[in-house]
């Protein structure tokens, strides 16, 4: 049986549309309802929709006023504040085309961005680096005045027009653009089900900054769009602070990266937090250890997803059907997605290739920003490559094994890091580990282990290790570092550890 997903498309995005309209479409029917609650230990900043949505109206109302071209972008330089998502959809809601930006990028970083931009507009908030230039910007002061300016008309139009565009890291290191049509907030519904479980009752606290499509997505715009709360940190949150506000502000679902849970787990013992249904989790492999020492410590499982800037998350599990560990979870109903192998041909269930997405796909993006022939390359036919390693099951879940430029190979045998990593965060001196491969000759290669940590005896790791892993699959080196790598997300970037490792290291 072939490696491939189908069962049928999902429901078409309706014409004409506009993102922010379906986003704050509950505002009238619950317009008192909590929409948004920034939390911090000493109290919380509440939004009603009914305010919200005249805020945003507002700000588009302003906008429009200043006569900028249709689709034109806007640069958001905002903080994790109430600015961040009105002004993003005010922006959407007027035509144009907001780009988010992390508010820790320097002037020199924002300065490369900003040339390939080319922003009509800046929308800054307080002490956050801005690009050199003549480009005209809104401070904080004059977006929050908008807020009462007369509210704009939200412009309908085709909703496979460009939206927004999003930068990720990418796997070469260098920021993308993502641009995304207005139809991807309407592809994030197959996540409703396939992933949240999420009901208009529910309070969803996101740990993560507003500018990543993670936080964007599922902790601001899909529980608006079906009428729950967001619940965000403020500027400052540690997560050791995380529990608390979870039991104080009566989450349901928490949704953090693999690290935040990790972080908080240190923090034992963790608040009863009554209300609290089931965890999210997204942006790298959760290890089956802190899955299992976060149900021990809370009775509340951890659902994860698999997911990338150009498409958001289509392999989840969920509620209503949990994935069996070590899978990730199950393609979400509405998905067409397929297991590639070297040929770009299906493989076989059970059998190891690269994970691809329909371009039919409603959530997929446009392309990269300015971008046509790396944009070109990341497709093959009727399929997007998306450069994750996977084995798609007999029942169909699908397992991560790690990026493609992340394998491993061993005498032939192509050896997944995460598998490699789930065996040794057993250990007892092991807080974390990435493994990769290393060149140690100018004709050799062998597996290394990197961890954090008590520092060990490399003979004990290495009989640890042969009681987990097949023999191919050991590492020959363990090195124990300080701190791993990660990348503006948390996400673990195995390649600068390769990197740093043989520019010290002699391969001769």
């Amino acid at each position: 049986m072939q490696a491939i997903f189908d069962d049928g498309a999902p429901p078409p995005c309706p014409s004409p549309f506009n993102l922010a309209a379906h986003v704050l479409a509950p505002a009238a029917d619950i317009p008192d309802k909590i929409a948004l609650a920034v939390v911090t230990p000493a109290g919380a900043e509440r939004w009603n929709y009914a305010r919200l949505e005249r805020a945003v109206r507002g700000v588009a109302g302003g906008l429009t006023a200043m006569g900028l071209p249709s689709g034109a972008p806007v640069l958001l330089r905002l903080g994790n504040t109430v600015d961040f998502p009105i002004a993003f959809l005010g922006a959407i809601a007027a035509g144009l085309m907001p780009v988010p930006t992390s508010a820790q990028l320097t002037a020199e970083e924002i300065g490369r961005l900003a040339a390939e931009i080319d922003p009509a507009l800046i929308i800054a908030g307080p002490c956050i680096a801005l690009p050199a230039g003549p480009i005209p910007v809104i401070d904080g002061a004059a977006l929050e005045a908008l807020f009462d300016h007369p509210p704009g008309s939200y412009a309908m139009g085709d909703p496979d027009r460009p939206a927004y565009v999003i930068y990720t890291s990418g796997t070469g290191g260098r920021p993308r653009g993502v641009l995304h049509a207005h139809r991807a907030v309407w592809a994030r519904r197959m996540m409703w089900d396939g992933w949240y479980g999420l009901t208009r009752d529910d309070r969803l606290l996101h740990a993560g900054a507003f500018n990543w499509t993670y936080t964007l997505g599922t902790g601001l715009l899909d529980p608006w769009a079906l009428g729950a709360t967001a619940l965000i940190p403020g500027a400052g949150v540690t997560p050791d602070a995380l529990p608390l506000l979870l039991r104080r502000h009566d989450a349901t679902i928490f949704a953090a990266a693999p690290g935040v849970f990790r972080q908080m787990l240190r923090a034992r013992p963790l608040p009863a937090m009554p209300r609290l249904r089931h965890g999210l989790s997204a942006g790298e492999k959760l290890p089956e250890v802190t899955r299992a020492a976060w149900i021990a410590a809370t009775g509340t499982p951890i659902y994860e997803a698999l997911g990338m800037s150009e498409c958001s998350t289509f392999v989840s599990g969920a509620p209503a059907r949990p994935a069996p560990p070590p899978a990730s979870g199950y393609p979400q109903q509405g998905r067409r997605l397929a297991v590639l192998g070297d040929d770009l041909a299906p493989v076989d269930r059970g059998a190891p290739g690269q994970l691809a997405v329909s371009r039919r796909d409603p959530g997929l993006m446009l392309g990269y920003w300015k971008a046509p022939e790396e944009t070109a390359a990341r497709f093959a036919g009727e399929w997007f490559l998306t450069g994750d390693m996977v084995e798609m099951a007999a029942d169909g879940a699908v397992r991560y094994l790690g990026r493609v430029d992340d394998m491993m190979n061993a005498g032939g045998f192509r050896v997944s890091p995460v598998e490699v990593e789930a065996a040794l965060t057993d250990h007892p001196a092991i807080n974390e580990v990435a493994a990769t491969e290393l060149q140690v000759k100018a004709d050799a290669t062998v597996i290394a282990a990197f961890y954090t940590g008590t520092p060990t005896d490399e003979a004990m790791l290495r009989d640890f290790a042969a009681e987990r892993l097949a023999r191919y699959k050991q590492p020959r080196l363990f090195v124990h570092v300080d701190t791993l790598p990660r990348g503006g997300n948390g996400k673990l970037n195995r390649k600068a550890l390769r990197q740093e490792w043989e520019s010290r290291h002699d391969q001769t």
